[in-house]
């Protein structure tokens, strides 16, 4: 069309495009966004698009900027850059199951613990044992052995207790570690109802096992141990960082130490995005 020197506006309409189209120059400057993203990306390599962009968000929110950062952009340049994550299967659920034994209504109601095992380079076993509070998803505690039964798992119980005060009830399946004497005869000096999933229905411990799942993708994963020591200290950091700084996005994309905060009287954290502090309970009446 060029060499026979049609005029562009026909050109445009045999072509059946927009003059104003073929004219136009995006006015978006997205280097220092890009930038942003790859640097979040480089230090949490398993994180998608919408996690990345409450990352944003929350930083956004510390340096007091007032214009919000679109969750369509965050999507545009991750596909843009490579950093957008294959989405996952989901597995079909096999056995059936007949409820979940206790549901979590409040802080300290219902813990669930279970193991998660990897290895060293040399190929020795490491066996990971994992307690999340299951209303506010708190990982209170990841600790790495290579072998731990019924009295390593009351020392574990123990020290949380003494941190977290005792819960009301904990869940797990029906390893023999989970169902020694030992254990059961703490449980029953604290007052603790115990109560085991049934055979074969590991997703009555769902939200266990999602942090479990967490724990290897985000965590174990990326790591090469050693010795036990490494991998208890990257287990601890993760812990730590997974309660105080990622995003949940079953609790609204706070964190779990957010989420905790808003549902007790304790102080703010201060890792605390930007809100309104709730009212203390049971608070005095000024006159």
């Amino acid at each position: 069309m060029t060499a026979r020197e049609i005029p562009v506006t026909r050109a445009c309409g045999l072509l059946g495009i927009s003059r104003r189209w073929l004219c136009y120059q995006s006015r978006k400057r997205d280097e220092d966004l890009s930038e942003r993203l790859m640097e979040l990306a480089r230090r949490y390599p398993r994180y998608g698009y919408r996690r990345l962009h409450q990352m944003l968000l929350r930083e956004q929110a510390r340096r007091g900027q007032a214009v919000p950062i679109n969750v369509k952009r965050v999507r545009r340049l991750c596909v843009a850059l490579g950093l957008k994550l294959a989405s996952r299967k989901r597995r079909k659920r096999r056995g059936i199951g007949f409820g979940l034994p206790v549901r979590a209504q409040h802080v300290n109601h219902v813990w669930a613990y279970d193991f998660v095992f990897d290895c060293c380079e040399n190929g020795r076993q490491l066996k990971i044992l994992t307690v999340v509070d299951e209303f506010t998803r708190e990982a209170l505690a990841v600790n790495v052995e290579y072998r731990m039964g019924a009295k390593g798992v009351c020392e574990v119980l123990t020290k949380a207790m003494a941190l977290r005060g005792c819960p009301e009830y904990v869940r797990s399946d029906n390893g023999p570690e989970f169902i020694a004497k030992a254990l059961m005869k703490l449980l029953k000096t604290r007052r603790i109802g115990c109560r085991h999933i049934e055979p074969g229905s590991p997703w009555q411990n769902g939200r266990n096992e999602r942090f479990n799942g967490t724990l290897r993708d985000e965590g174990t994963s990326m790591e090469t141990f050693y010795h036990r020591d490494q991998a208890q200290a990257v287990c601890e950091l993760f812990r730590r960082q997974y309660n105080t700084q990622r995003p949940h996005s079953s609790l609204a994309y706070q964190t779990p130490e957010e989420f905790a905060w808003r549902h007790s009287a304790a102080p703010a954290p201060a890792s605390a995005a930007p809100r309104p502090a709730p009212p203390p309970r049971n608070a005095a009446v000024l006159t």
